[in-house]
């Protein structure tokens, strides 16, 4: 059991990346990457929410819309709770760390449309994991999520302080650079599938 969890949490940070493999939550991605201290942040409050949104949307499918044959309300019914909990998020931040709150500025409210965290809660469902397996992989795609903003910011640092061509400058070398990140990712695959072979 515990190998599997540990498996899954892997996997989810390394190999199914929800921003480098799926283009999951680019918005953040890309919007907050600029510093490190702004991309640690979101990537702890996008981590946060996600373990949240998986503990209430996991039970709240299987014994409320699964039960009652409401299952088309699935989509609805996440993006309300995820919604909710990002305010929550929100106030909490507001209240005991007011220069984070204040340097995530529009993206903390964007949590509540980052598909990211509505695609674990779905994948999760879709995937057929059970309580514990679907807080692992939610745990290892917040940390997914995490170390690619932290990667990102570190990269942009780097090429902020180059000297691209002129064409290149801003959104294009940005993107080129995420590109080159989101490929470095496909390498994992073989490792950790060796590891647990």
């Amino acid at each position: 059991m515990l190998k599997n969890l540990v498996y899954i949490i892997l996997t989810s940070v390394l190999v199914n990346n929800y921003v480098l493999t799926k283009f999951l939550g680019i918005c953040p991605f890309l919007g907050v990457s600029k510093k490190v201290g702004q991309a640690a942040g979101m990537g702890v409050a996008v981590t946060f929410v996600m373990l949240l949104a998986t503990a209430v949307t996991h039970p709240i499918y299987y014994f409320l819309l699964s039960r009652f044959e409401l299952e088309y309300l699935q989509t609805i019914v996440f993006i309300v709770v995820i919604a909710s909990l990002v305010q929550l998020v929100e106030i909490i931040l507001k209240k005991y760390i007011p220069s984070l709150h204040k340097s995530l500025g529009i993206y903390l409210p964007l949590i509540t449309t980052n598909c990211a965290v509505l695609g674990v809660c779905a994948n999760n469902i879709s995937d057929g994991y059970s309580f514990i397996e679907a807080i692992a992989s939610s745990l290892g795609c917040g940390l997914g999520f995490l170390f690619a903003m932290l990667l990102f910011a570190g990269v942009r640092s780097k090429v902020e302080n180059a000297n691209p061509p002129k064409c290149f400058r801003g959104v294009p070398i940005t993107l080129v650079s995420a590109a080159i990140v989101a490929l470095s990712f496909s390498g994992f695959a073989g490792i950790v599938e060796t590891l647990f072979a």
